[in-house]
């Protein structure tokens, strides 16, 4: 007699092992299918976000900030380390012990919440029923009422440099690198592109990062996107922007790179080549094809606002439908989801999902940017402040950038706000929740902030939209 539960989910990554404990919450009974398995052979819940993605990239990118704090800012403090040394086999160590806590406390959750973790292959089949292949190899078909499919994503490997796991390789490689490179070719000047480049810049390696587009973070505010590219190539990072990659050879010494930018054809040569140009949705195998499941023309699983596919009872989250790639949005839309099925009213703001990138400066942003509502032609003004005149700023030692907030002229709405500067990732909160409550500027401007605190910026940059900054002096 073949088991059966409520909900069965297929993937444990952010959206779904989310999904699962959610559903569970609900009172319903709930397996989790995944199959996800490290370099060192060991199967592990988490998905690409736990396992080689979010977590293991902040782990270094930690470090790594301490260790080029110490080495050009400590002195500033009064701080003299002598002779400075980084021991990159003690850093990956931490970031590996980091991963499995987080890891293995997917399973202890799993447990408290009564989710039956199934380690391996889940494939959707007809009618609601799920096959199921254990990492030993044995079959069985497991049915549910719901099924929700949160499988991810992968990185795209481009045709014209193949993955070959040793000197062309992709972001899990990248973090796992035993040794600093001499020299490091980043092709992608999006977010995984340039926080890998960071980590590996901030430890002694020239990088050099390969942008096709002539616009630097094309997603991003224009103001913000100045800004970040001066503050990198100021760190050391090269940033060519127009530059496609026409093929790369890999040798003994290296790699060789043809590129071609607004100069005409050029050549480079880096000990490793990282290619970050995106990521695609993981469904290759993922659903039989008479189980109704349509693809749109990206590839990705077609769902509509509340994450349906178009089989009732089946519903698809995370990377692996359209949307951001982000793990934050493939969690909410589990939660969404798993109380849809439980029979109550959810939805999520796709509007207000927060961008972080966790590079130095921090750059994160919530809303519209100033050229999106420009283009829409609604009326709006703007205010920013800048973090050299924040006193906590200062203390930091860390005062590049400025808070920009954008709203509208007619009802003092905020329509965006964008953060390049220290801890953007944690002050964009407060403008996600802005957001979310269609908050006025007056609002803002009239909620009280600590002082001192970075905080206080996004205070100042309310004030300035109207022309009224204390710390700063106005337009």
């Amino acid at each position: 007699m073949s088991r059966s539960f409520d909900v069965i989910v297929i993937g444990a990554g952010p959206a779904g092992y989310v999904a699962a404990i959610r559903a569970a919450q609900h009172g319903k009974s709930v397996a989790c299918i995944d199959e996800w398995k490290n370099k060192d052979g060991r199967n592990a819940f988490g998905g690409t976000c736990l396992n080689a993605g979010c977590i293991p990239s902040k782990a270094l990118l930690e470090s790594s900030e301490l260790y080029h704090r110490a080495e050009h800012e400590f002195e500033k403090h009064g701080i003299r380390t002598g002779g400075l040394e980084m021991d990159v086999a003690a850093m990956q160590k931490r970031r590996a012990g980091i991963v499995r806590q987080l890891t293995g406390g997917i399973a202890g959750l799993f447990k408290a919440a009564k989710v039956e973790g199934l380690v391996g292959h889940g494939k959707l089949l007809k009618g609601k029923k799920v096959e199921f292949t254990s990492v030993e190899g044995e079959r069985e078909i497991v049915s549910a009422d719901h099924v929700i499919l949160a499988s991810g994503s992968e990185p795209i490997e481009l045709p014209v440099a193949k993955f070959d796991g040793e000197r062309i390789i992709d972001s899990w490689d990248t973090l796992e690198l035993d040794a600093v490179p001499e020299t490091l070719g980043v092709v992608g000047a999006g977010v995984v592109g340039l926080e890998l480049g960071s980590v590996w810049s901030r430890l002694g390696s020239k990088v050099t990062v390969l942008e096709a587009l002539e616009d630097f973070l094309y997603m991003a505010d224009r103001d913000v996107a100045k800004l970040a590219a001066a503050e990198f190539r100021k760190q050391g990072i090269d940033i060519k922007l127009g530059a496609t990659v026409g093929k790369a050879t890999a040798g003994k010494g290296g790699v060789a790179v043809e590129y071609e930018d607004g100069n005409g054809a050029q050549s480079l040569e880096v000990d490793k080549l990282v290619v970050a140009v995106g990521r695609r949705p993981v469904t290759n195998d993922l659903f039989a094809e008479d189980a109704g499941i349509q693809l749109d023309e990206r590839g990705f699983i077609a769902v509509d606002d509340e994450c349906r596919t178009r089989v009732k009872g089946v519903y698809a989250i995370g990377d692996c439908v359209r949307g951001p790639m982000l793990a934050h949005k493939g969690s909410e839309e589990g939660v969404m989801v798993a109380d849809l099925i439980a029979g109550e009213t959810a939805e999520m703001n796709y509007a207000v999902i927060p961008s972080v990138l966790y590079t130095n400066p921090e750059i994160a942003w919530a809303g519209k940017t100033e050229e999106e509502v420009k283009a829409g032609g609604r009326p709006y003004k703007t205010g920013q402040f800048p973090f050299m005149a924040s006193g906590r700023a200062k203390a930091m030692e860390n005062t590049s950038g400025f808070v920009k907030i954008v709203s509208s002229k007619d009802d003092d709405e905020i329509l965006g706000v964008h953060i390049v500067g220290p801890m953007a990732g944690e002050l964009i909160s407060e403008a996600v929740l802005a957001l979310e409550f269609n908050a006025s500027t007056e609002d803002v401007q009239r909620t009280i902030h600590a002082h001192p605190s970075l905080a206080e910026a996004v205070h100042e940059a309310a004030l300035a939209v109207d022309n009224r900054a204390l710390n700063f002096p106005n337009r």
